[in-house]
């Protein structure tokens, strides 16, 4: 299934590092003028020199305003990818306000904020668009110490069902990807113990964690036509896992 993307103007939030990097440069291969959106700088230089062309935006997404500043005027925007997250980990019981202010405000609310500025641009323009929210298993299953985490996720999948339903009568689709473990930065942070680790990886079916590639191919058929009667849906990356 050959791709092409010759033409579009992608937005993809977290793009520094882990999935939000390799969708940038796999977008930037297929074609797509590509915003890469992160708040570490020396990500987005790199990122520039491994993808000569793309635009690049340094902004935290957990700042309403300072986002604003940024994304307001970013101009047409025709394929969205929230893939921006944080994840602190904390036992329920010792769970903290800025943990949770800070998870839900960069994992779920600046999915709602980037979504307006991009969904608004391509009604006033006329045209079709795809965003994808980029999940976890985690909405669905308990992982340990991930409650705030796990929330958010668990709060994105009514999300995407929401704005498909809202913004779908615009010709906009919206659907997200739910991967497990990915070896990123990020996942490694629920991985700190060998033995649980070993149990986890154990209870795939497949025997394995999910690969980038794997996760990063899901979110370019999912901004693809190739998926054109696909919208309000989550695509598992979980090497079946919520199957065992």
């Amino acid at each position: 299934m050959r791709l092409d993307f010759s033409g579009g103007r992608a937005l993809v939030t977290g793009a520094g590092k882990g999935i939000g990097r390799g969708t940038v440069k796999a977008l930037h291969a297929l074609g797509a003028a590509v915003i890469a959106v992160s708040r570490t700088n020396t990500d987005l230089v790199s990122l520039s020199e491994q993808c000569p062309g793309i635009e690049t935006v340094c902004v935290d997404l957990g700042d309403w305003e300072a986002t604003e500043r940024a994304l307001g005027s970013v101009g047409p925007v025709d394929l969205l990818v929230n893939n921006a997250a944080t994840l602190q980990m904390q036992p329920f019981l010792e769970v903290t306000k800025d943990v949770f202010d800070r998870t839900f405000n960069v994992n779920l609310r600046s999915v709602v904020q980037v979504s307006q500025i991009v969904a608004r641009g391509l009604i006033q323009r006329g045209v079709p668009g795809s965003i994808v929210n980029v999940s976890s298993m985690v909405a669905h299953v308990t992982f340990p110490n991930l409650a705030v985490y796990s929330s958010t996720k668990g709060a994105m999948t009514t999300l995407t069902k929401v704005m498909a339903a809202e913004l779908g009568p615009y010709k906009i689709r919206v659907n997200s990807v739910n991967p497990t473990v990915v070896p990123t930065a990020m996942s490694q942070k629920v991985l700190t113990d060998p033995d649980f680790a070993r149990k986890l990886k154990e209870r795939h079916p497949l025997g394995k964690f999910a690969e980038m590639e794997d996760v990063v191919n899901s979110i370019l058929f999912l901004l693809s036509d190739r998926s054109a009667s696909t919208s309000g849906s989550g695509i598992l990356v979980d090497a079946g896992y919520l199957a065992s």
